[in-house]
């Protein structure tokens, strides 16, 4: 390879610099390296916002680390393919370093990026980093896709654990040549223009130095009782890594390799990290992934065909009570709460207000995941439609359909006192730890003294559980009697 010919590092879903497989290849050749990102018009159609303010937060930070090393982030707008062969053509590079995504969209967009520089000689080289395997060697027995979590995931704990993290260069080496221009990023045009992202700026700082800070405060503070704490949406306890995990500023690797030394441990004692609770929520993760790779019509279609055929109905009013609060349960309310709040939701909760639209409310699962997908800072697409597959009933592995969460017994189990509640839902905080689950139930004297005024101050329920239950179990019934 000639080592005055520059390698484009072209990230993506990658920003980071630590244990980047595609960064660390480029740097062993020794060629100057361009580090680029393109935003394209599709990719902007296919972000949702809350997910492209913490892509401008952590753009920046990549920005910043790349510039500290004395090299230059090159920024562009437009169609990947033109831009990389003009860049190329520029420079003369004739190779451009990528991580390998799973993810249809990006899939799509690599195929016919290698097509169109294929007779310009340009070599487009994909590394992976995202998965800790890879999705394409994992079979069943049957040498067919794995459909069913827990033999997927006793499979991957067969494996060799994941390779040791890589360390981040120590110096960029720069293109002594011709000086690449750059686009400013607030040419992107990723940030609001009315500021409802106040609370998304109060919740989170994304980056590679915060996703590994957030590793290390996750490690000493929660991972030794996350079994016991995961499922209470009141406390601190669960690791709060799931946008990091999806704009690749940290890799299941590092954690992996960072949870196996500390001193923190399951209930057997010095057992291996993969055995532990969180790592096998990183599981699912994976699972997810695995599933979108084989089957990428999931996310328009169940991946069981007799959903087609279930009776949802059309009611913009309910949806937009369930989008806002609105629904008068309050557990669900404070979940849709915090999550416009602050761009995240615990998944607990998730599982909740999921049931309650596709059960509930009997509202398409797909217009769930439509309002994750644009509400979400870790709106990654497989695991969302992974997860709302799941509770609807139509997709690999998933809950059965007639398993219908009660909101109330939910909210009494896994936010007993309240506060979780209490902290969302200010408007009833007066309320007893008993009272604040059910407040249509509560005396109206006692209602009036605590200041709320149902229907007014806070809604009465859209709908009857009881009611809702056994219309939904009705409308499961029909379907099957169909297939």
């Amino acid at each position: 390879m000639d080592k005055q010919a520059p390698i484009l590092m072209w990230f993506r879903r990658d920003l980071r610099l630590s244990d980047h497989q595609a960064l660390s290849a480029a740097m062993e050749t020794e060629c100057p390296i361009i580090p680029l990102y393109i935003y394209s018009e599709k990719e902007s159609q296919a972000t949702g916002s809350a997910s492209k303010w913490w892509l401008h937060q952590s753009l920046k930070s990549l920005e910043s680390s790349i510039c500290s090393l004395g090299g230059k982030m090159i920024l562009r707008t437009g169609e990947p393919a033109s831009i990389l062969q003009s860049i190329c053509k520029e420079t003369n590079a004739q190779c451009i370093h990528v991580s390998t995504s799973f993810d249809p969209f990006w899939k799509g967009i690599d195929a016919s990026i290698q097509k169109a520089l294929s007779p310009s000689g340009i070599e487009l080289k994909s590394f992976p980093g995202q998965l800790m395997w890879d999705p394409c060697s994992i079979r069943n027995k049957s040498g067919k896709p794995f459909q069913v979590f827990t033999p997927f995931w006793k499979h991957l704990c067969q494996q060799s654990p994941p390779a040791r993290p890589l360390p981040p260069p120590e110096i960029w080496p720069k293109h002594p040549g011709t000086t690449l221009k750059s686009e400013y990023l607030e040419s992107f045009r990723l940030l609001p223009s009315v500021h409802w992202d106040k609370g998304i700026q109060a919740s989170w700082a994304p980056g590679e130095n915060e996703a590994m800070a957030q590793l290390r405060r996750f490690q000493s503070e929660a991972y030794g009782n996350y079994e016991g704490k995961r499922n209470f949406p009141g406390i601190a306890g669960t690791s709060r890594l799931s946008p990091h995990l999806h704009f690749g500023e940290i890799t299941p690797g590092q954690i992996y390799h960072h949870l196996e030394t500390t001193t923190c441990r399951t209930k057997s004692s010095g057992a291996s990290v993969m055995l532990s609770t969180y790592m096998k929520e990183v599981g699912w993760r994976e699972f997810a992934h695995h599933l979108l790779h084989h089957f990428p019509h999931m996310t328009k279609c169940p991946l069981r065909p007799e959903f087609e055929t279930f009776p949802w109905r059309k009611d913009e009013t309910m949806l937009l009570a369930w989008q806002k609060g609105q629904t008068g349960y309050p557990i669900v309310d404070a979940g849709m709460r915090e999550l416009w709040a602050t761009g995240w939701m615990h998944n607990r909760v998730r599982m909740i207000v999921g049931s309650f639209l596709v059960k509930h409310l009997l509202l398409d699962w797909k217009l769930g995941a439509e309002w994750f997908w644009d509400t979400l800072v870790d709106a990654d697409l497989a695991n969302n439609t992974m997860g709302w597959q799941w509770i609807a009933g139509c997709g690999a592995d998933a809950a059965p359909y007639f398993r219908i969460f009660n909101p109330i017994m939910q909210s009494q189990k896994f936010d007993t006192h309240g506060d979780y509640i209490r902290k969302w839902i200010p408007e009833i905080s007066n309320l007893s730890d008993n009272d604040i689950h059910t407040p249509w139930n509560v005396d109206p004297m006692i209602l009036k003294m605590a200041g709320i005024e149902l229907g007014r101050t806070y809604p009465v329920p859209i709908v009857n559980h009881t009611i809702a239950r056994e219309t939904a179990l009705d409308a499961y019934h029909r379907m099957k009697a169909k297939s």
